[in-house]
């Protein structure tokens, strides 16, 4: 009676296994009917992909292929398309051991394998050990290899591709979409800006580029793509170590066919292309965010002074202090702009006389609302040099100094230069005396506007009181 009880629960096990081998179903790529991505700033992708396929009803497991090998599990969203409120996440794994040669191995170390030699024959062996590798074959230890080693099955536990794992509970028959939704990490995009200046300094054509990197392990065909930019929170869990990926960025062609329409989301600015794109696994593609021309600029040549100037006594002249050089521009419809710009890398260049564009100077902007100025800073002057001299420094009372300084700007060129100096003032000051207009543009900066002739030289002094 035992033995029959026995033999009638081996065949009910049996029974279950084929049960839940027959309600397994696979959804590949080759189901997908769309899909939409949505870059960040931060290395984060949000990711909805819809597939189609039949579903029966009742509980099964669904083996959702071809995710992003980043996907957070935690994330992931699954909802019918077609008949809202059918399907149910029981239970979710994510399945991202992936096959190579070197993990069926492990997973076959203490079982049986067999090694083929080049005539056909076979030795039955047992995989000690995949250093070596190191093989029992009739009692005897074998070391390195033995011919061609073929493994009896794959093992439940690896799957070629990441994969989620459900167990859905589905109340809707036939055919159906369903869309899954998660995030990823491995994705980023910038955007880099190109400045191409007129021979007077004047006027620029602007050019942006989105450069969109991805190596989330999974590739996006025929995509709607956006882009957010703007600096969105995420917490930050100490607990997860993010998985190392092994992949090579190869650059792609600029696509000049699409451009980018922006709108406001929430607090940020979102980006939608205007036509579809692949965004495939380990790429970096480039595609036009904007074109500008004849855009006016302005050049500012600015001279900085320092707070610690007024605080101590110098005896000799400072000299050959830089003087930095600006580019300024007005994101304004009027300038033939006035679209929100995301931060990004803006590189200037100009014609020299033969012609040839030439890289003068680089800089970062941070996200720019429509108008809102847009100041980079290009380098330091080369022929116009600056040098301030402390003609006095005294103290007249407690707390209370006065200090007398003298700029010298020279200018090398053939044509006079306009020079901005700023004087950071610190403590409670007035101006005393001073040879030319000034500015009180804040409430510890002293600003002068000085036209430098060519090839000569122009001063400013001043004596200002300070009270700390």
């Amino acid at each position: 009676m035992r033995r029959r009880v026995i033999a009638l629960m081996v065949l009910l096990s049996l029974a279950a296994a084929d049960a839940l081998g027959s309600t397994r179903l696979a959804v590949t790529r080759e189901d997908q009917r769309d899909v939409m991505v949505t870059v960040y700033n931060g290395n984060l992708g949000l990711v909805k992909d819809v597939r189609e396929t039949a579903l029966p009803g009742g509980t099964r497991e669904v083996h959702f292929a071809d995710v992003a090998a980043l996907i957070d599990p935690a994330t992931v969203h699954l909802r019918s398309v077609s008949q809202a409120g059918a399907l149910r996440i029981l239970e979710q794994n994510y399945e991202y051991d992936l096959v190579s040669s070197q993990k069926l191995m492990e997973k076959y170390v203490g079982k049986r394998v067999r090694l083929y030699s080049g005539d056909g024959t076979y030795h039955d062996a047992t995989l000690l050990s995949t250093q070596g590798p190191v093989y029992e074959i009739n009692g005897q230890i074998h070391l390195g290899h033995h011919g061609r080693l073929v493994l009896p099955s794959l093992p439940d536990n690896l799957v070629s591709k990441p994969t989620l794992v459900w167990l859905l509970r589905n109340q809707a028959t036939g055919p159906q979409r369903m869309e899954a939704s998660y995030l990823t990490g491995g994705m980023t995009w910038r955007s880099d800006y190109v400045m191409v200046l007129n021979a007077a300094d004047t006027r620029a054509d602007l050019t942006g580029w989105v450069t969109i990197d991805n190596k989330s392990g999974a590739t996006y065909a025929n995509a709607a793509l956006k882009l957010v930019a703007g600096d969105v929170n995420r917490a930050q869990d100490q607990r997860r170590a993010q998985r190392a990926m092994e992949v090579s960025a190869k650059a792609a062609s600029p696509d000049a066919r699409h451009e980018f329409a922006s709108e406001g989301l929430f607090e940020y600015h979102l980006y939608t292309l205007d036509a579809r794109t692949t965004i495939k696994d380990s790429q970096t593609k480039q595609l036009t965010l904007l074109g500008a021309t004849d855009v006016p600029v302005q050049k500012e040549l600015v001279y900085y002074g320092a707070q610690e100037y007024y605080r101590n006594a110098y005896g000799v002249p400072i000299g050959n202090q830089k003087v930095q050089v600006f580019m300024e521009l007005r994101n304004t419809a009027e300038h033939r702009l006035g679209v929100p710009l995301p931060r990004g890398k803006v590189r200037v260049y100009k014609a020299d006389r033969g012609g040839s564009q030439q890289f003068i100077g680089e800089d970062w902007i941070d996200h720019t609302p429509k108008n809102e100025r847009v100041r980079i800073k290009l380098g330091n002057a080369f022929d116009v040099v600056g040098e301030r001299t402390q003609k006095e420094w005294r103290k007249i009372a407690t707390n209370v100094w006065e200090v007398e300084w003298e700029i010298a700007l020279r200018n090398a060129k053939s044509e006079h230069q306009m020079v901005t100096v700023i004087e950071p003032v610190p403590g409670d000051w007035q101006v005393v005396s001073s040879s030319q207009p000034y500015e009180k543009i804040e409430s510890h900066t002293l600003r002068y506007r000085v036209s430098v002739p060519k090839e000569g030289t122009a001063k400013v002094t001043y004596r200002v009181r300070v009270r700390f």
